[in-house]
């Protein structure tokens, strides 16, 4: 399944706004509090409300009041996903949405619902306020006689999505929660990733901010030789000096990263490695990983590297999401910019504390330049991203 839009109402930044069209590799460029983390925070933020409850997903966030857009307290937050998913073998839009409010003090689900359409009808395959509601099962077989179950939830707090998605007979909501759990935010730190692990974990998936560098590579060294091979051959084209990096295991249990220069006898551990090198190297693994994620969000992928390497990394991006992991990159880099596709561009727009979002290629002086030529880039840097620019 792949996401194909995304509205906000009151969830920090974005009081109303909406990311629409959104095709397998999306990339948001916008001024520092524009809202780009934010818009990444919406998946984890469902994550979180599916592994707990609305109520702590909150808490993790400072509590309903810091969350919902500064001015509209007295309003409730809601989200609104739109996505495509094959139901009786045709391919269904089907739309999510969630609105929460409080109730006295209390953060509470007002309303959530997932219906999907069939020739110019809605159906309702979940619908609850307030805890209670109905679900649809097997909505795959369309049969007019099929009746909707009623189920009270524990608390007000707690998605639907939660319980009922864990049966398959629910189609529709199954998907979903599995699009969600399934999703992933990468923010590559390198002192995190230079750390040495223990051989008694485990990790076949990078973590956030690629802590297990050198288990998952090990994993795949051990486990899919062929994927690994295939890392080191583009490592090699994107850094020439690199001939091999292997994850060494000492008598303690350590597990050590060591990367073999071309210039030097022997390897060296990653701690020595060059930020460069190793960041790609990183990226590499993440994008082989032979599951890969439903949502791949990245933040800032840039850094530490050089120019021309970002071509590289804009392609294995692109590729990942053909391999079915949608991607969305957040960038401050006009070099980036230049190596993607202007039908892949949003910039987020902040005006009076709110932010909105726009689409590259509907901005017509922008999308004749284009065509003329000239680079997404280039433009940003020229000032054509009409209020990107915060100063």
């Amino acid at each position: 399944m792949k996401i194909e839009s995304i509205s906000l109402k009151n969830f920090k930044t974005f009081q109303s706004a909406e990311l629409n069209n959104i095709p397998p590799m999306c990339v948001i460029v916008g001024a520092n509090g524009s809202g780009k983390s934010t818009l990444f925070d919406v998946f984890s933020f469902l994550k979180d409300a599916m592994t707990d409850n609305i109520q702590k997903a909150l808490n993790k966030r400072g509590g309903f009041k810091e969350v919902i857009s500064r001015g509209q307290e007295h309003q409730d937050i809601e989200f609104c996903l739109q996505f495509q998913m094959p139901i009786a073998d045709m391919p269904r839009l089907v739309t999510y949405q969630l609105q929460i409010t409080l109730k006295g003090k209390q953060p509470v689900i007002k309303r959530e619902f997932l219906r999907y359409e069939v020739d110019d009808s809605s159906y309702y395959c979940l619908d609850f306020k307030y805890g209670k509601g109905y679900a649809l099962s097997h909505e795959e077989s369309f049969h007019p006689k099929l009746k909707p179950e009623e189920h009270t939830l524990d608390s007000a707090d707690i998605l639907a999505l939660k319980g009922l998605g864990q049966f398959t007979r629910f189609e529709a909501a199954n998907a979903l929660r599995k699009f969600i759990e399934n999703g992933h935010l990468f923010d590559f730190h390198l002192n995190k990733a230079r750390q040495i692990q223990v051989n008694d974990e485990y990790a076949e998936q990078l973590s956030k901010e690629g802590n297990n560098l050198s288990l998952v590579t090990q994993f795949l060294y051990e486990q899919h030789p062929k994927v690994f091979k295939h890392i080191l051959t583009k490592l090699s084209t994107c850094v020439p000096s690199i001939q091999n990096v292997v994850a060494k295991t000492t008598e303690e249990g350590r597990v050590l990263l060591k990367f073999h220069d071309s210039a030097f006898k022997d390897p060296f551990l990653a701690h020595y490695v060059s930020d460069g090198s190793l960041k790609m190297f990183a990226y590499l693994i993440l994008l082989s990983e032979p599951s890969p994620h439903s949502l791949l969000c990245v933040e800032e992928p840039e850094h530490h590297l050089y120019p021309k390497l970002l071509y590289e990394l804009a392609e294995e991006f692109r590729l990942y999401s053909l391999r079915g992991g949608q991607v969305l990159v957040s960038t401050h880099s006009p070099d980036f910019l230049n190596a993607v596709e202007l039908d892949e561009i949003f910039w987020l727009v902040k005006k009076a504390g709110y932010t909105t979002i726009q689409r590259a290629k509907e901005v017509e002086v922008v999308s004749n330049l284009v065509k003329g030529g000239d680079k997404p880039g280039w433009l940003w840097k020229k000032g054509l991203f009409t209020g990107v620019d915060p100063i």
